[in-house]
């Protein structure tokens, strides 16, 4: 069994993930839109990443006979001044869920709660490199600037992106 205010947080942090998933399809949208499918390709396998997260979640949830309450999503943004604003509110919202994942070691530790502990540790590893990896793009578009040749040399770097499913 689990307690009550980690099966909340938990339930918490799946709509986070699921968020994120939708964020990510909106910049997948977005980029589409600015011809650049391979950046787009990027964040769509982002938007697979963030739904194994939030399924990892739902899982060990259901694995510990908690109740799993889907919560609703607000409505992502779905324009960007630049492809560099799109990756800078990436790295951003990466913050913002390590900041989540923080929150949730604390209360597990709080609570006691050693079930719960790989997952998390898990988690950490992870958003070290989804910071790392949506920064790096972010130093890479700041140093090509307005140079339309790099945007589209990045475009192709980033479409050669693939999904693979976590361990």
């Amino acid at each position: 069994m689990i307690g009550e205010k980690m099966q909340s947080a938990l339930n918490e942090q799946i709509r986070h993930e699921f968020y994120s998933s939708y964020l990510y399809l909106a910049m997948a949208a977005y980029f589409h839109g600015q011809g650049l499918d391979g950046i787009a390709n990027w964040m769509k396998v982002q938007a697979q990443e963030e739904l194994t997260h939030a399924m990892k979640f739902f899982n060990h949830l259901n694995d510990r006979d908690g109740r799993i309450q889907l919560q609703g999503l607000e409505k992502p943004k779905t324009e960007w001044a630049s492809p560099l604003q799109a990756f800078k509110e990436a790295s951003k919202h990466e913050q913002f869920i390590t900041g989540k994942i923080h929150d949730l070691v604390k209360l597990a530790n709080a609570e006691s709660d050693h079930a719960v502990i790989p997952l998390l540790h898990w988690f950490e590893s992870e958003q070290v490199e989804e910071e790392a990896q949506a920064l790096t793009v972010v130093q890479k578009l700041e140093r090509i600037g307005e140079s339309g040749a790099g945007l589209i040399m990045m475009d192709k770097e980033l479409g050669k992106r693939t999904f693979t499913y976590p361990s």
